[in-house]
Protein backbone atom coordinates (compact mmCIF):
# COMPACT_ATOMS: atom_id res chain seq x y z
CA UNK A 1 0.00 0.00 0.00
CA UNK A 2 1.43 3.40 -1.00
CA UNK A 3 2.03 6.14 1.52
CA UNK A 4 0.28 9.47 0.91
CA UNK A 5 2.53 12.46 1.70
CA UNK A 6 3.91 10.77 4.82
CA UNK A 7 7.26 12.17 5.91
CA UNK A 8 7.53 10.50 9.30
CA UNK A 9 6.50 7.06 10.54
CA UNK A 10 4.00 7.16 13.38
CA UNK A 11 5.30 4.99 16.26
CA UNK A 12 1.81 4.23 17.59
CA UNK A 13 0.69 2.89 14.22
CA UNK A 14 3.84 0.89 13.57
CA UNK A 15 3.67 -0.55 17.11
CA UNK A 16 0.35 -2.31 16.47
CA UNK A 17 0.00 -6.03 15.96
CA UNK A 18 -2.13 -6.08 12.81
CA UNK A 19 -3.87 -9.36 12.04
CA UNK A 20 -6.44 -10.87 9.73
CA UNK A 21 -9.39 -12.57 11.41
CA UNK A 22 -7.86 -15.95 10.62
CA UNK A 23 -4.68 -15.05 12.53
CA UNK A 24 -6.37 -14.17 15.83
CA UNK A 25 -6.52 -17.81 16.94
CA UNK A 26 -2.74 -18.05 16.85
CA UNK A 27 -2.47 -14.84 18.89
CA UNK A 28 -4.85 -16.21 21.53
CA UNK A 29 -2.77 -19.40 21.72
CA UNK A 30 0.40 -17.36 22.30
CA UNK A 31 -1.31 -15.41 25.07
CA UNK A 32 -2.62 -18.58 26.66
CA UNK A 33 0.90 -20.02 26.70
CA UNK A 34 2.62 -16.87 27.98
CA UNK A 35 5.69 -17.54 30.12
CA UNK A 36 5.62 -14.17 31.86
CA UNK A 37 3.25 -11.24 32.37
CA UNK A 38 1.92 -10.01 29.00
CA UNK A 39 -0.10 -6.83 28.45
CA UNK A 40 -2.75 -6.42 25.75
CA UNK A 41 -4.35 -3.13 24.72
CA UNK A 42 -6.35 -1.51 21.95
CA UNK A 43 -5.63 1.66 20.00
CA UNK A 44 -8.67 3.64 18.92
CA UNK A 45 -9.22 7.25 17.92
CA UNK A 46 -9.73 8.35 21.52
CA UNK A 47 -6.59 6.63 22.77
CA UNK A 48 -4.58 8.13 19.93
CA UNK A 49 -5.73 11.62 20.92
CA UNK A 50 -4.91 11.03 24.58
CA UNK A 51 -1.43 9.86 23.61
CA UNK A 52 -0.82 13.16 21.81
CA UNK A 53 -1.63 15.10 24.97
CA UNK A 54 0.77 13.31 27.30
CA UNK A 55 4.24 11.80 26.79
CA UNK A 56 3.45 9.40 29.65
CA UNK A 57 0.29 8.11 27.98
CA UNK A 58 2.12 7.82 24.66
CA UNK A 59 4.87 5.83 26.39
CA UNK A 60 2.38 3.52 28.12
CA UNK A 61 0.74 2.61 24.81
CA UNK A 62 4.14 1.88 23.28
CA UNK A 63 5.06 -0.33 26.24
CA UNK A 64 2.10 -2.68 25.74
CA UNK A 65 3.24 -6.09 24.55
CA UNK A 66 0.33 -6.44 22.14
CA UNK A 67 -1.48 -3.38 20.77
CA UNK A 68 -4.47 -4.14 18.54
CA UNK A 69 -6.35 -1.92 16.10
CA UNK A 70 -9.75 -0.75 17.27
CA UNK A 71 -12.02 1.19 14.96
CA UNK A 72 -12.32 2.79 11.57
CA UNK A 73 -10.38 5.91 12.55
CA UNK A 74 -7.17 3.96 13.13
CA UNK A 75 -7.78 2.05 9.90
CA UNK A 76 -7.91 5.36 8.00
CA UNK A 77 -4.75 6.51 9.76
CA UNK A 78 -3.05 3.28 8.68
CA UNK A 79 -4.09 3.87 5.07
CA UNK A 80 -2.52 7.33 5.16
CA UNK A 81 0.74 5.69 6.21
CA UNK A 82 0.53 2.95 3.61
CA UNK A 83 -0.17 0.31 6.25
CA UNK A 84 -2.69 -2.49 5.84
CA UNK A 85 -4.90 -2.09 8.93
CA UNK A 86 -6.30 -5.62 8.56
CA UNK A 87 -9.05 -6.75 10.96
CA UNK A 88 -10.82 -4.51 13.45
CA UNK A 89 -9.96 -6.26 16.73
CA UNK A 90 -11.91 -4.09 19.13
CA UNK A 91 -11.93 -5.12 22.77
CA UNK A 92 -15.70 -5.57 23.02
CA UNK A 93 -15.47 -8.51 20.60
CA UNK A 94 -11.93 -9.78 21.16
CA UNK A 95 -11.89 -9.91 24.97
CA UNK A 96 -14.89 -12.27 25.36
CA UNK A 97 -13.35 -14.54 22.74
CA UNK A 98 -10.03 -14.51 24.61
CA UNK A 99 -11.67 -15.21 27.98
CA UNK A 100 -13.77 -18.04 26.54
CA UNK A 101 -10.58 -19.63 25.24
CA UNK A 102 -9.03 -19.49 28.71
CA UNK A 103 -12.19 -20.94 30.23
CA UNK A 104 -12.11 -23.92 27.85
CA UNK A 105 -8.45 -24.67 28.57
CA UNK A 106 -8.37 -27.08 31.50
CA UNK A 107 -4.65 -27.87 31.36
CA UNK A 108 -3.57 -24.90 33.47
CA UNK A 109 -5.51 -23.60 36.51
CA UNK A 110 -6.66 -20.05 35.86
CA UNK A 111 -7.58 -17.23 38.21
CA UNK A 112 -9.74 -14.33 37.06
CA UNK A 113 -9.51 -10.72 38.16
CA UNK A 114 -11.83 -7.82 37.22
CA UNK A 115 -10.44 -4.39 38.00
CA UNK A 116 -12.57 -1.46 36.96
CA UNK A 117 -15.92 0.30 36.71
CA UNK A 118 -18.15 0.33 39.83
CA UNK A 119 -20.81 -1.76 41.50
CA UNK A 120 -23.20 -3.25 40.62
CA UNK A 121 -21.74 -3.26 37.10
CA UNK A 122 -18.40 -4.64 38.24
CA UNK A 123 -19.82 -7.86 39.66
CA UNK A 124 -22.56 -8.25 37.04
CA UNK A 125 -20.15 -7.68 34.18
CA UNK A 126 -17.49 -10.00 35.60
CA UNK A 127 -19.99 -12.81 36.16
CA UNK A 128 -21.12 -12.49 32.54
CA UNK A 129 -17.62 -12.23 31.10
CA UNK A 130 -16.20 -15.09 33.19
CA UNK A 131 -19.29 -17.31 32.73
CA UNK A 132 -20.02 -17.41 36.48
CA UNK A 133 -16.54 -18.67 37.30
CA UNK A 134 -15.04 -17.38 40.58
CA UNK A 135 -13.25 -14.05 40.27
CA UNK A 136 -11.76 -11.28 42.37
CA UNK A 137 -13.05 -7.78 41.71
CA UNK A 138 -12.05 -4.26 42.66
CA UNK A 139 -13.48 -0.97 41.37
CA UNK A 140 -11.60 1.33 39.02
CA UNK A 141 -11.29 4.39 41.26
CA UNK A 142 -8.41 3.40 43.55
CA UNK A 143 -4.84 4.71 43.77
CA UNK A 144 -2.40 2.89 41.53
CA UNK A 145 -0.66 0.89 44.25
CA UNK A 146 -3.92 -0.63 45.53
CA UNK A 147 -4.31 -2.76 42.41
CA UNK A 148 -0.99 -4.51 42.90
CA UNK A 149 -1.75 -4.97 46.60
CA UNK A 150 -5.16 -6.44 45.71
CA UNK A 151 -3.57 -8.89 43.29
CA UNK A 152 -0.91 -9.93 45.78
CA UNK A 153 -3.54 -10.49 48.46
CA UNK A 154 -5.65 -12.79 46.26
CA UNK A 155 -3.32 -14.55 43.83
CA UNK A 156 -2.94 -18.29 44.40
CA UNK A 157 0.52 -19.64 43.53
CA UNK A 158 0.46 -21.98 40.56
CA UNK A 159 -2.60 -20.30 39.02
CA UNK A 160 -2.36 -18.31 35.78
CA UNK A 161 -3.97 -14.87 36.31
CA UNK A 162 -6.26 -13.38 33.67
CA UNK A 163 -6.65 -9.73 34.63
CA UNK A 164 -9.23 -7.50 32.93
CA UNK A 165 -8.71 -3.78 33.48
CA UNK A 166 -11.88 -1.80 32.81
CA UNK A 167 -10.94 1.65 34.09
CA UNK A 168 -10.91 3.46 30.78
CA UNK A 169 -8.01 5.23 29.12
CA UNK A 170 -5.42 6.31 30.14
CA UNK A 171 -5.53 4.87 33.68
CA UNK A 172 -5.82 1.23 32.62
CA UNK A 173 -2.66 1.39 30.49
CA UNK A 174 -0.77 2.87 33.47
CA UNK A 175 -2.06 0.14 35.79
CA UNK A 176 -1.15 -2.49 33.18
CA UNK A 177 2.47 -1.36 33.14
CA UNK A 178 2.62 -1.29 36.93
CA UNK A 179 1.29 -4.84 37.19
CA UNK A 180 3.53 -6.12 34.42
CA UNK A 181 6.64 -4.82 36.18
CA UNK A 182 5.66 -6.32 39.51
CA UNK A 183 3.81 -9.61 38.99
CA UNK A 184 6.75 -11.94 38.33
CA UNK A 185 4.46 -14.77 37.16
CA UNK A 186 2.91 -15.74 33.80
CA UNK A 187 -0.25 -13.70 33.34
CA UNK A 188 -2.34 -11.89 30.75
CA UNK A 189 -3.31 -8.30 31.59
CA UNK A 190 -5.93 -6.82 29.25
CA UNK A 191 -6.89 -3.14 28.95
CA UNK A 192 -10.61 -3.55 28.43
CA UNK A 193 -12.22 -0.10 28.58
CA UNK A 194 -15.98 -0.49 28.97
CA UNK A 195 -15.97 -4.29 28.60
CA UNK A 196 -17.47 -4.94 32.06
CA UNK A 197 -20.15 -2.30 31.50
CA UNK A 198 -21.04 -3.90 28.17
CA UNK A 199 -21.06 -7.36 29.72
CA UNK A 200 -23.35 -6.15 32.50
CA UNK A 201 -25.76 -4.55 30.02
CA UNK A 202 -25.13 -1.07 31.39
CA UNK A 203 -24.41 0.19 27.88
CA UNK A 204 -25.91 -1.60 24.86
CA UNK A 205 -23.76 -2.56 21.89
CA UNK A 206 -24.58 -1.05 18.54
CA UNK A 207 -26.56 -3.19 16.07
CA UNK A 208 -24.35 -5.51 14.05
CA UNK A 209 -24.92 -3.52 10.85
CA UNK A 210 -23.50 -0.35 12.43
CA UNK A 211 -20.57 -2.27 13.90
CA UNK A 212 -19.69 -3.74 10.52
CA UNK A 213 -19.86 -0.28 8.97
CA UNK A 214 -17.49 1.13 11.60
CA UNK A 215 -20.20 3.36 13.10
CA UNK A 216 -20.45 1.98 16.62
CA UNK A 217 -19.08 5.33 17.84
CA UNK A 218 -22.12 7.10 16.37
CA UNK A 219 -24.48 4.75 18.18
CA UNK A 220 -22.67 5.30 21.48
CA UNK A 221 -22.76 9.05 20.97
CA UNK A 222 -26.52 8.89 20.44
CA UNK A 223 -26.91 7.03 23.74
CA UNK A 224 -24.56 9.21 25.82
CA UNK A 225 -24.31 12.57 24.02
CA UNK A 226 -23.23 14.66 27.02
CA UNK A 227 -20.47 12.36 28.22
CA UNK A 228 -19.13 11.46 24.76
CA UNK A 229 -19.45 14.85 23.04
CA UNK A 230 -15.80 15.64 23.64
CA UNK A 231 -14.60 12.18 22.60
CA UNK A 232 -16.37 12.16 19.25
CA UNK A 233 -17.75 15.54 18.14
CA UNK A 234 -14.59 17.37 19.14
CA UNK A 235 -12.28 14.37 19.20
CA UNK A 236 -12.77 13.04 15.68
CA UNK A 237 -11.70 16.26 13.86
CA UNK A 238 -8.86 16.57 16.37
CA UNK A 239 -7.82 13.00 15.65
CA UNK A 240 -7.45 13.66 11.92
CA UNK A 241 -5.51 16.84 12.67
CA UNK A 242 -3.21 14.86 14.95
CA UNK A 243 -2.72 12.08 12.41
CA UNK A 244 -2.01 14.52 9.59
CA UNK A 245 0.34 16.61 11.71
CA UNK A 246 2.29 13.56 12.85
CA UNK A 247 2.49 12.20 9.31
CA UNK A 248 4.01 15.48 8.15
CA UNK A 249 6.37 15.57 11.11
CA UNK A 250 4.90 18.83 12.38
CA UNK A 251 2.62 17.83 15.26
CA UNK A 252 -1.03 18.74 15.14
CA UNK A 253 -0.99 21.93 17.19
CA UNK A 254 -4.49 21.25 18.56
CA UNK A 255 -3.74 18.54 21.11
CA UNK A 256 -4.49 20.61 24.20
CA UNK A 257 -8.08 21.23 23.13
CA UNK A 258 -9.47 17.76 23.81
CA UNK A 259 -12.00 18.32 26.64
CA UNK A 260 -12.34 16.02 29.62
CA UNK A 261 -15.19 13.55 29.52
CA UNK A 262 -17.97 13.71 32.07
CA UNK A 263 -17.70 11.21 34.88
CA UNK A 264 -20.17 8.36 34.88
Amino acid sequence: MKRLLVRKADPLLTKMTLLDDAQTGALITRLREARGPVTVGFLNQHGYNLAQQSPEVHHNFLQLDCLLRDGIGIELACRLHGIDGKANLNGSDFIPRLVDNFLRDRQVPRQFFAMGTEEPWLSQGARGLFRDQPFHGIDGFRPLDEYLAFFQAHHRPGHFPVIILAMGMPKQELVAQSLRRSLGVPAVIVCGGAILDFSAGRFPRAPALLRRAGLEWLYRLSKEPRRLFGRYVVGIPLFFANVAGNALGRGAGLRRWLPAERKR
